[in-house]
């Protein structure tokens, strides 16, 4: 049985609450990462934080969404922070992801499909006329060309989406109760691992609180 996995979204602007969340979420029983938003990357100390931390394995979720040329110089710009993930947009289309890959190195370029805030519904508003579905299953098929590392779905996804692409998958949208806060397309830990998921991503449900109190509420729904 392979090990569970899961970063921890340390969606703040402060290093004192990282440090706390980094500190009360230590555990044998899984293996645990950092993740670091926009949020946290661009507030005032938050990129030299993110390069003084040491032995933990590092997230850094940019998103990267722009042309080719940007995204590669975006990537050559943080290669001092020694992460080991990063996001891109697989929207950002086939050349960007090829090329953004190339320079990589190291780190694990992981491409994102549609967000776990969009529904059929939204995704119609900004005018796309597939469905979920079918935009998913095109968006892993472009991220296998690509020779990506990594790609992030929702746990709904997980089970087609192995399908296309064979490496690493990570699951945002994880809560333990029934709130859903501002995404669509969430499920239990318990479900996203049955469905196949390598990493699940979990934040609020950790973050917002008690952090000890609901981490260890989180392992007790795990297995």
């Amino acid at each position: 049985m392979k090990s569970k996995k899961i970063f921890i979204a340390c969606d703040t602007k402060s290093v004192k609450k990282v440090k706390k969340i980094i500190k009360e979420t230590q555990s044998n029983k899984v293996k645990v990462g950092y993740k670091f938003g926009l949020e946290f990357f661009n507030s005032k100390n938050g990129r030299s934080y993110i390069s003084k931390i040491k032995n933990k394995i590092l997230f850094v979720d940019l998103k990267l969404f722009d042309i080719p040329n940007t995204c590669v110089s975006t990537i050559k710009a943080i290669k001092d922070l020694k992460i080991d993930y990063l996001t891109i947009h697989i929207s950002a289309g086939l050349k960007a992801l090829r090329e953004s890959k190339k320079v990589s190195g190291k780190i694990k370029l992981v491409g994102v499909t549609t967000l776990t805030s969009f529904d059929n519904k939204s995704l119609k508003q900004i005018g796309y006329s597939k469905n979920l579905k079918k935009i998913i299953i095109q968006q892993a098929k472009l991220a296998a060309r690509a020779n990506l590392d990594a790609l992030v779905c929702s746990p709904y996804e997980v089970k087609y989406v192995k399908q296309k692409f064979k490496k690493e998958i990570i699951t945002p949208g994880i809560r333990l109760d029934s709130k859903h806060n501002d995404q669509k397309r969430v499920a239990t830990p318990k479900k996203a691992f049955q469905n196949g998921s390598d990493w699940l991503v979990i934040g609020r449900p950790i973050t917002k609180g008690n952090i000890k109190n609901n981490f260890n509420k989180f392992l007790e729904n795990i297995d």
